[in-house]
Formats: structure tokens, C-alpha cells, sequence
């Protein structure tokens, strides 16, 4: 029996379409996507890990000016390991992890490309678990 999901979640994001909306939305495409993520995990595995997510608006906008910008960091940190966590769950066979945060984003950041290879494997991890909940729930 197969249970698909009454909501289809996107799975067409990519590091293109960022860095072209990003300068014309005045970075406020990113804060969508990341919102829109923050929800979408909760829908994709809560129901498995029993975790929730914080909404990432709560915390570009009310905790990182008063965490000096690290409540951002905590928080794609716990996102990529939650994310990493569901793949290997569902059994996708696409590797992503808090070490990829911290090593493409934070480390990568030296030779300027890191952040957006980090961008890139983000986005793809959440359309392949966005692909996995539409087709399996």
C-alpha cells in the first residue's frame, strides 16, 4: 500500500535560482527558503525523531541580534544533522551531515566557494527528502 502525501512539498530548489534571487529580492529569498525548510522538516520527521525545528524567521529575527549571530549558526547546524539523520532513515543514499556545515560553510569559507557548495548540498538534501515524503509520506 502506498501513502503519498496530500501536500506535495517542493523538491526545485537550487544554488541557481539563490544566488539569482537573492540580490533581486534583497535577501529576503533566502529567508523564504530557509522559513519554508524549518516547516518542511517538521512535516518530513517529527512524526519519526519526535523533534521540532524552530522557525528560521524566529530566529534571524528576534535571536540573532541578541545572541550576537550565533543562534543562526546553531541553528543549520542542527538542521543539516536533523536533515542527515532523515536521509539515512529513509535510506537516500546522499550523504549530509552537521559536518558539512561546518566544513563547507564555516572552513570552506577561506577558499570563498565553501558556503555555496554548503547551499547546494543543503538545498539538495531537503529536495531529496522533500521528493521521498511527496512519493512515500
Amino acid at each position: 500500500m502506498e501513502t503519498r502525501a496530500a501536500h506535495q512539498l517542493p523538491t526545485n530548489r537550487g544554488l541557481l535560482k539563490m544566488l539569482i534571487f537573492s540580490p533581486l529580492t534583497l535577501s529576503i529569498y533566502p529567508l523564504v527558503v530557509y522559513s519554508r525548510i524549518s516547516t518542511e522538516i517538521n512535516t518530513v520527521a517529527s512524526r519519526h525523531d519526535g523533534k521540532h525545528t524552530m522557525h528560521y524567521c524566529l530566529i534571524y529575527f528576534l535571536l540573532s541580534g541578541i545572541t550576537l549571530g550565533i543562534a543562526p549558526i546553531v541553528w543549520l547546524h542542527r538542521i543539516s544533522g536533523r536533515i542527515g539523520c532523515e536521509l539515512k532513515r529513509r535510506g537516500i543514499a546522499y550523504k549530509f551531515s552537521s559536518a558539512d556545515f561546518w566544513l563547507w560553510s564555516v572552513l570552506g569559507s577561506i577558499i570563498f566557494v565553501g558556503p555555496f557548495v554548503f547551499i547546494h548540498k543543503f538545498l539538495k538534501a531537503m529536495n531529496l527528502l522533500n521528493a521521498d515524503y511527496n512519493q512515500r509520506g
